[in-house]
């Protein structure tokens, strides 16, 4: 075990290495973009009716000002005031608001689905990954990182994406119209603010690319965050047996602290944008107020005509405040949909090349298992299981035995592929087990480990997790071989009770039950018991041996076991050493040889009798 995890800490520094030349690679703003507009262009209608409902929504509210404008040169001046014209002024301004506001929206509307479906399909994407990533990808990344990606970085790209698909439309036509209506209405004063406006942009563009790394290692921490807090969830009663809850708190406030820093450091620097953004537009305000107020002094434009100016300007600094702030908002929405696309580029597990020629399913194989000249490594430059060659015949029991970390997990991720072997071959009734589907190889195994693993649902569910149309007679049938049947029924709904957290309101022995009645209502050609019996008391162990003895019967059993008074019945024990089986016969001859497995079994026997 212990050289397993050496080997699966060597696998974790390459995909790190891997990582992060990934992470430079998919950093180029032009990839990422592409890549989101490939998510859009499935909601390419609605997005075009969005823009359609904004250069609505932005003609209306500039129409308001010309209108506005036109009802005060009605109004000036003592005794010259036309209330005709004004009121129709009134009502055609409250009318323009209606539409506006109409078309507002329905422009949330469209923006709103287009958004959450845009990260409805990514978490699909995402999800529809994890089935053709490899076993040693989840093995390598902390869990909590990738629930981090696939919930906490989604999430932040859709606040991004919707606030870019509220405000981003708006705000380009909004600073479009307002350039070409001060044009119309006076070139020189236009002029000025055209002159003006690229300070803003230069501005933005400073900040937000200062505020890149920030974001990106904000993204980071948190994942790690988020995995610290699933292993300190996941292990609290470990933590609270060894006393080590301060040492998790000064972990979790070590980096809890760090993401705070790094937060802080994102949010200042991209808040900095609004302000410069404000205090720049105010400038431009001040400027066509000056030069407006020298034209109306001079006579080229009225007051009312002035006000509409004003108004303009005060329409035109909006949308660079908002942009501004979607911007920097995006930024960070790139940054984190980044983290979800170095997943979606991951290489696939390596694509099957199945021999049509075998005909191979759970009900027509004998279940004769062969490893030929096999090698495998975690990572290739340490080698772990060398030249490995061994048959286990039809129906044998095979038990696997071992100090730790010689192999013998391994071999069990080998045998369903989990892992592909390096060099040599592995077959199954003679077809070589790369010729054949993943899922069809796993389909004739049936498994129990010692770490049970049950869904959230409920036990009936549960037990027929791997059989989905059985039948309640198959299922109680199933429970009752397990020794499951009796404690089920003092459940408060029995075999309908739900059960959450992977079952953590039951003992440990108790999800163990649940476990071997699952594989026994299964009762596929082949069984890999992996100390199935680890958490379960010795006498109802006795019970489930004799249970397992009939589930055995016809059926290959690879039995991985620290035990090995619990293999002396095997029909062949492979006794392995540093990835190696170094002896291999039936508890009589490997005792009579008085070699490796001998010293094992005669120094758990002294122990016992001690």
């Amino acid at each position: 075990m212990e050289k397993n995890k050496s080997n699966k800490k060597t696998a974790k520094k390459n995909n790190t290495a891997s990582y992060k030349k990934t992470s430079k690679k998919y950093s180029k703003k032009a990839e990422n973009i592409k890549s989101i507009l490939d998510l859009i262009k499935p909601y390419g209608f609605l997005v075009w009716v969005s823009i359609f409902l904004a250069v609505i929504n932005t003609a209306a509210a500039l129409l308001i000002p010309i209108f506005t404008g036109k009802a005060i040169d009605y109004m000036i001046g003592k005794g010259n005031v036309d209330f005709y014209v004004v009121l129709s002024k009134i009502a055609i301004i409250a009318a323009i608001a209606v539409i506006s506001a109409a078309a507002q929206y329905f422009m949330a509307l469209c923006n709103n689905k287009i958004t959450f479906c845009i990260c409805r399909d990514l978490r699909e994407k995402v999800s529809e990954k994890f089935q053709n990533l490899p076993v040693s990808y989840f093995d390598s990344h902390p869990s909590g990182d990738i629930i981090s990606r696939m919930i906490n970085d989604i999430d932040t790209f859709s606040d991004g994406l919707l606030m870019g698909f509220t405000q981003l439309f708006t705000g380009i036509i909004t600073i479009i119209s307002i350039i070409g209506i001060m044009f119309y209405l006076n070139a020189v004063i236009a002029l000025a603010v055209l002159l003006l406006t690229p300070i803003s942009f230069f501005a933005t563009k400073f900040i937000a690319g200062k505020t890149q790394k920030y974001f990106m290692s904000q993204a980071m921490i948190r994942g790690d965050e988020t995995a610290l807090i699933n292993e300190l969830v996941a292990g609290k009663t470990v933590l609270k047996v060894f006393g080590a809850e301060d040492k998790s708190l000064k972990e979790f406030d070590k980096i809890n602290d760090k993401l705070g820093k790094a937060s802080l450091k994102a949010v200042f620097y991209s808040s900095l944008a609004n302000p410069t953004t404000r205090l720049i537009n105010n400038l431009v305000y001040a400027v066509i107020a000056l030069i407006g107020a020298v034209f109306a002094v001079a006579g080229s434009i009225t007051v009312g005509g002035l006000s509409i100016f004003l108004s303009y300007a005060g329409q035109y600094a909006k949308p660079f405040n908002e942009i501004s702030g979607v911007v920097t908002e995006f930024q960070n929405a790139i940054t984190c949909v980044q983290r979800v696309f170095y997943i979606l580029n991951e290489k696939d597990q390596p694509k099957e090349e199945i021999n049509k020629e075998y005909n191979f399913n759970s009900k027509n194989i004998s279940g004769e298992v062969a490893f030929n000249n096999v090698n495998f490594g975690y990572s290739k430059d340490k080698p772990l299981i060398k030249d490995l060659n061994f048959k286990a015949l039809a129906g044998q029991r095979i038990a696997v035995v071992g100090p730790t970390g010689c192999g013998k997990t391994t071999l069990i991720n080998l045998l369903m592929r989990f892992y592909d072997v390096n060099s040599g071959n592995i077959t199954v009734d003679g077809a070589d087990i790369n010729k054949i589907s993943r899922k069809d190889l796993r389909s004739c195994y049936g498994m129990v480990l010692q770490d049970t693993w049950l869904c959230n649902g409920t036990i009936k569910e549960n037990i027929s997790y791997g059989v989905l149309n059985a039948a309640d007679e198959e299922i109680i049938a199933a429970a009752k071989a397990a020794h499951a049947h009796s404690f089920i029924k003092r459940l408060p709904n029995g075999y309908e009770t739900v059960i959450t957290g992977n079952g953590e309101s039951l003992s440990a022995g108790q999800r163990q039950l649940l476990c071997i009645a699952r594989a026994m209502l299964k009762l596929p050609p082949m069984l890999i018991l992996d100390e199935a019996t680890s958490n379960i008391d010795t006498r109802t162990e006795m019970k489930i041996q004799d249970a397992f003895a009939t589930m055995m019967k016809g059926r290959t059993s690879f039995i991985v076991a620290h035990r090995l008074s619990t293999v002396k019945e095997a029909d062949v024990i492979l006794v392995m050493k540093n990835g190696s089986v170094i002896e291999q016969g039936t508890h009589t001859e490997l005792i009579n040889k008085n070699g490796f497995y001998a010293k094992l079994y005669n120094s758990q026997f002294e122990n016992q009798k001690i």
